[in-house]
C-alpha cells in the first residue's frame, strides 16, 4: 500500500471518514451546534466501518504479513485509529436514544466498497503490487472464485467472505446499539435519583 493506490482501499477511506465525522462533531461542540440522531447514525456507520478495519487487519490480515504487519502506519490506521473511534463512540453517542433499526445502514459503506473492489477487479485496476484486487478476500480470480473453496488463501470464495463481513458488520452494530442505549438509560436513572 503506497504512492497513488493508498486511497483504493478500505482501510484509508474508513480512516478518512471516521477523520471528518471527528472534525464535524468538534466543530460541533465548538460552535454549540445541536445535533440530531441522523448525526449519531452517521457516526454509528463510520465507527463500525473502522472497527471493521481494524478487526479484518488484526484477525485476517496481519496473521498473512507476518513481521511486516506491525509497522507504525499500521499499527496506527489499522489499531490506534479504529480503538480511539470506539471510544469516542461511546463517549458522545449515549446522549441519544439510538434505533435499533438504523443498524441496517451499517452495512452500506462496506457493502459499496465491495462493488468498488468488484469493478476494480473488471476493469483490471492496479490495487498495488500489480493485483486488480485489494485485499486477498477480494480476489475473484483465486481458486475459491466466487462461491468456492480453497485449501489455500482466500480458503472461502468472495461472496462467502463478503456475506461473513456484512453479517459480523450487523451483530457490532447492533452492540454498540445496544451498549450505548443501555449507557444513556443508566446515565439518566443516575441523574433522576
Amino acid at each position: 500500500m503506497g504512492g497513488k493506490t493508498v486511497f483504493m482501499y478500505f482501510t484509508i477511506q474508513s480512516n478518512i471518514v471516521i477523520a471528518l465525522i471527528s472534525l464535524i462533531g468538534f466543530l460541533f461542540l465548538l460552535c454549540d451546534i445541536d445535533i440530531n440522531s441522523i448525526w449519531y447514525v452517521i457516526k454509528l456507520v463510520g465507527t463500525v466501518s473502522i472497527t471493521l478495519t481494524g478487526v479484518v487487519f488484526v484477525v485476517v490480515l496481519a496473521p498473512t504479513l507476518g513481521e511486516n504487519a506491525w509497522n507504525l502506519q499500521n499499527v496506527l490506521t489499522h489499531v490506534v485509529v479504529p480503538i480511539a473511534s470506539v471510544v469516542d463512540f461511546f463517549i458522545v453517542a449515549p446522549t441519544t436514544k439510538m434505533k435499533k433499526a438504523n443498524v441496517i445502514y451499517v452495512i452500506i459503506p462496506p457493502l459499496l466498497y465491495a462493488i468498488y473492489a468488484g469493478v476494480g477487479y473488471v476493469r483490471g485496476w492496479n490495487f498495488g503490487y500489480g493485483n486488480n484486487y485489494p485485499y486477498f478476500f477480494l480476489n475473484w480470480g483465486s481458486k475459491a472464485g466466487a462461491f468456492g473453496f480453497s485449501k489455500e488463501l482466500p480458503f472461502v470464495g468472495c461472496v462467502w467472505w463478503i456475506m461473513i463481513l456484512l453479517i459480523f458488520l450487523l451483530i457490532v452494530g447492533f452492540c454498540y446499539v445496544t451498549i450505548s442505549n443501555r449507557m444513556r438509560d443508566n446515565y439518566l436513572k443516575r441523574k433522576g435519583e
